[in-house]
């Protein structure tokens, strides 16, 4: 007897795959939150809560190559005052 010709439903593969997205730096402002222990990049000092105070913070996540390096936390002033050095701040 002879034997039929084998079938698959395997799909041909894609040429090549879309490219994975490409991480950059970005910023976003919070309110800041008891325990944060922060220190701002360019004033030096802490970002800190106070109870009385509805304070903000701009936290950044940098991103260098589009591999993630770090966390920053920066005063609200003193990123505006920094030329917003990782980009625009986006609402959360």
């Amino acid at each position: 007897m002879a034997s039929s010709p084998a079938t698959t439903s395997a799909k041909p593969r894609a040429a090549k795959k879309s490219a994975k997205p490409q991480w950059e730096s970005r910023a976003v402002v919070r309110l800041i939150e008891a325990g944060c222990v922060a220190e701002c990049p360019v004033c030096g000092e802490r970002v800190k809560y106070r109870a009385r105070h509805r304070d903000q913070q701009v936290i950044c996540n940098v991103y260098d190559k589009g591999r993630w390096q770090r966390v920053e936390q920066y005063h609200l002033d003193c990123y505006t005052e920094a030329g917003s050095p990782h980009g625009e701040i986006t609402a959360p």
